[in-house]
């Protein structure tokens, strides 16, 4: 019987593994000279003939690489139902910006330049924008239409969720004037370096998704960027729901933007 028993046992051992991979890696940072913790979610049956897409999932102000996991727990199922590979970085509190004044920080040139490298080289993707999404969360969302909006060679789509998409009304909040210095002092950063300024760059191949939850503190930001689009005669997608700036309503917004990406990479989106 124990011999019975032991045989079943390396059997089940050997079976060839069927479970989403959940890695953590170190990514190198030439231009910053550190190495950055990013957590890598593969599909259920990667297989290294294939090439995946790839979707860039960024964190809020005070979390790290882990937090879409921690915040969506079936992140890894999610992601193997539309097979492509997920990315989340550990970007401190950037803002995901190349500060105007501390040099140390080049959180722009890592995530759009240096991170894609790696992953690229490290993983089977789609080395192509066709492949390539770019979203997060409050600070996040600000990197996921900063990053997106500004390197369209790089991602073919970008979203956001809660994310704090003007950040002038918020002069001294969550260490953004670390990155670009006192508001009164240099007016022309802050400025510079909201979503709105960069409106003008967007063309017409990009395809972008926003959300915020109608009690949220950044709900008025996003409504306002959503009529500048409207506006600017920017395709989007926009959706207001009931919710605030809390876990349930990210992990459920994160449900809605991957579909948005996974008919992008398949080429359905109706726009």
């Amino acid at each position: 019987m124990k011999k019975v028993l032991f045989l079943i046992l390396t059997a089940i051992i050997m079976l060839p593994a069927t479970a989403q991979t959940v890695d953590t890696i170190s990514v190198y940072s030439p231009s910053m000279d550190k190495d950055i913790r990013t957590v890598v979610i593969l599909p259920d049956g990667y297989d290294k003939g294939k090439d995946y897409p790839v979707v860039y999932l960024l964190h809020g102000h005070g979390g790290d690489h882990k937090d879409w996991i921690n915040i969506k727990p079936d992140l890894p199922e999610a992601i193997n139902r539309h097979n492509v590979i997920a990315v989340c970085p550990d970007c401190a509190v950037s803002w995901y910006w190349d500060s105007p004044v501390d040099s140390t920080l080049r959180y722009e040139t890592f995530v759009s330049t240096e991170l894609i490298k790696d992953i690229d080289s490290r993983y089977k993707t789609k080395a192509d924008k066709s492949a390539r999404a770019i979203t997060g969360l409050s600070m996040g969302g600000q990197g996921g239409l900063w990053l997106g909006i500004r390197h369209q060679d790089t991602f073919g789509a970008c979203g956001s969720t809660s994310g704090g998409v003007d950040i002038r009304p918020f002069p001294d909040n969550w260490h953004m004037k670390n990155s670009l210095g006192e508001y009164s002092e240099h007016p022309e950063n802050w400025e510079n370096h909201t979503i709105a300024s960069q409106l003008y760059l967007v063309k017409p191949d990009l395809r972008i998704i926003f959300d915020c939850g109608t009690s949220d503190f950044f709900y008025d930001v996003n409504e306002r960027l959503h009529n500048e689009m409207v506006y600017r005669n920017i395709k989007h997608d926009y959706i207001s729901r009931p919710g605030g700036h809390y876990w349930s309503y990210w992990a459920n917004s994160l449900d809605t933007q991957l579909l948005f990406f996974s008919k992008f990479f398949n080429g359905t989106l109706p726009w």
